[in-house]
């Protein structure tokens, strides 16, 4: 019984974000805009493989679509005197934090079906989709989970939790691997590129389509799991610690 009404809680968490939230300005314009602009801008006039292109633009969407949902959701909710209510219900904060988790992996992993259908269409074949399904699937609950520890400052402004959002993700992005390979990044890029999330999921997706990794690909998904346990983790310390300032 217990078991039952904790999976209704999450469920309703769930529908609750999906219905509300992909359709906000800032789901559609930092989810879907931006990783398009910035694949364009980096693909046109460059003659690189088209099998590394969309590994770049699979682990770019996936990164974006994932936190793009999850960090607007709490201060939205603040801003608009919704928050208090959800609180107020029989619900933990670990489910709520794991429901906005969940909305956002659904979305980023619905989002990214598009540009693996594109590589496809084109011609570029899955060495190893084994690799490149779990890697989606990891790699989408440990981008969400960013995306929840991104909106643990007590502000109540979606555009505020945004921007930081964003001095977040670029700097990640640059030194992960998406548009330069790892070996061919200096030394300091590259130990720069153990910090970032993606670096993993890149990884594994070049694994996935070319056939190559710079990480053996067990590295690769240890560190994708360490990474969405610290993140889960420290956003459940930071919401129950900043939810007082946000009320």
């Amino acid at each position: 019984m217990l078991e039952r009404n904790w999976s209704r809680r999450l469920f309703a968490v769930i529908e609750k974000d999906v219905l509300i939230y992909y359709k906000k300005g800032p789901v559609v314009s930092f989810g879907l805009l931006f990783p398009a602009f910035l694949f364009l801008a980096f693909s046109l006039g460059r003659d690189l493989p088209l099998n590394f292109l969309i590994s770049g633009l699979f682990s770019m969407t996936l990164f974006f679509t994932a936190t793009a949902v999850s960090p607007v959701i709490f201060p939205w909710e603040g801003s608009i005197g919704t928050l208090e209510r959800l609180l107020s219900a029989p619900i933990s904060m670990e489910t709520i934090l794991l429901g906005d988790i969940l909305s956002s992996f659904i979305f980023g992993v619905a989002i990214t079906l598009v540009p693996l259908v594109v590589g496809i269409l084109m011609g570029i074949g899955v060495i190893d989709s084994v690799v490149l399904i779990l890697a989606t699937l990891l790699g989408a609950f440990c981008f969400s989970s960013m995306g929840v520890l991104l909106s643990t400052p007590p502000w109540n402004a979606p555009s505020n939790i945004m921007m930081l959002s964003n001095l977040v993700k670029f700097p990640l992005i640059f030194i992960s691997g998406v548009f330069v390979p790892l070996e061919a990044t200096p030394i300091w890029g590259q130990n720069l590129a153990f910090l970032s999330p993606i670096t993993y999921l890149m990884d594994l997706v070049r694994h996935s389509f070319m056939g190559i990794s710079y990480f053996p690909v067990v590295i690769d998904f240890i560190a994708l799991v360490v990474f969405s346990g610290v993140f889960f983790g420290i956003a459940i310390i930071l919401h129950k610690r900043n939810m007082p300032k946000r009320l």
